[in-house]
């Protein structure tokens, strides 16, 4: 199996179509990203997987940087519909499923409600959507720390403030959040500012929170995670306290849990220096080979 250059694509998956940017051959690893971010934020993973011998894809989700913006599909089964679609345009019956903040929650409700298409499951910094619900009802800290979940409800207020000055609010937010301030260069912002500033990317990134509080308890998972799960949890997170995943095996059958230190929210562009070779061993244990 070789390792080539990242290659950029477009591919159809779920009735609209999805920017991707792909790296390596073998079997197939769908790598779902976060807000506010795009498939960069794998760019540091990507050609650490390739040469693993796997064949990394790190989709645009929907409504983010290139992948359409339809003004419908942000629920959670939409949600959940598009990756397994993806994974079957590349070719794959099961794929290797990682991912970050929302990419995260999208991660957990498709091992969740698709168990049969997740080969192994690797979620960072995202918090199973239950065990955030429960943690969050006794904790007003959290709460308080989440609370711009709920400004985002608001009708194109949010859109506006966060796209003014050319997305500097995005900018900040990077920063903010990150106990590494250098993980970031001015370059590494423009990309994200970019693609914050496309044309309804800023109204699609914010229906998925949208969606989420409409569809409430509704929408959690109904079954437990038996798939193999592995969490890598950024200590020093200033969004999400880490105390919400002390009872996440009430609902992880299958769990590994690693603590990162020295690492905030962006946990993949923090420290890939440890986040790397813990996905390539985790993936290894859990199938090399389709």
């Amino acid at each position: 199996m070789g390792v080539t250059e990242v290659r950029h694509g477009f591919i159809e998956a779920n009735g609209i179509r999805f920017h991707y940017a792909e790296q390596g051959e073998g079997p197939l690893v769908l790598l779902l990203h976060g807000f506010p971010e795009c498939w960069y934020s794998w760019r540091l993973q990507l050609p650490a997987l390739a040469a693993a011998g796997f064949h990394a894809v790190a989709p645009d989700l929907r409504g983010y940087n290139l992948s359409d913006k339809p003004r419908i599909g942000y629920d959670v089964a939409t949600l959940v519909a598009d990756v397994e679609a993806l994974g079957h345009a590349f070719g794959a019956e099961r794929a290797h499923v990682v991912g970050h903040d929302w990419g995260g929650i999208i991660a957990w409700q498709l091992a969740s409600r698709r168990p049969e298409f997740v080969r192994s499951l690797a979620v960072l910094n995202a918090p199973h959507p239950s065990a955030f619900a429960q943690y969050a009802r006794r904790s007003p800290a959290q709460l308080l720390k989440s609370s711009y979940m709920f400004f985002f409800q608001l009708p194109w207020l949010p859109e506006w403030l966060l796209s003014r000055r050319r997305a500097a609010a995005v900018a900040a937010g990077f920063r903010r959040a990150a106990v590494r301030h250098d993980a970031f260069t001015d370059a590494d912002l423009e990309v994200y500012r970019d693609a914050f500033l496309r044309p309804g990317a800023a109204r699609c990134m914010l229906d998925y929170y949208r969606q989420a509080v409409r569809q409430g308890p509704g929408a959690l998972p109904k079954t437990p995670v038996v798939v193999p799960a592995l969490v890598l949890w950024g200590e020093g997170d200033p969004v999400l306290n880490p105390a919400m995943n002390d009872r996440l095996g009430e609902w992880v059958r299958n769990l590994t849990y690693r603590s990162i230190p020295d690492c905030g929210h962006w946990t993949q562009q923090e420290r890939p220096d440890v986040v790397n070779p813990e996905l390539v061993a985790w993936l290894r244990a859990h199938g090399a080979y389709p």
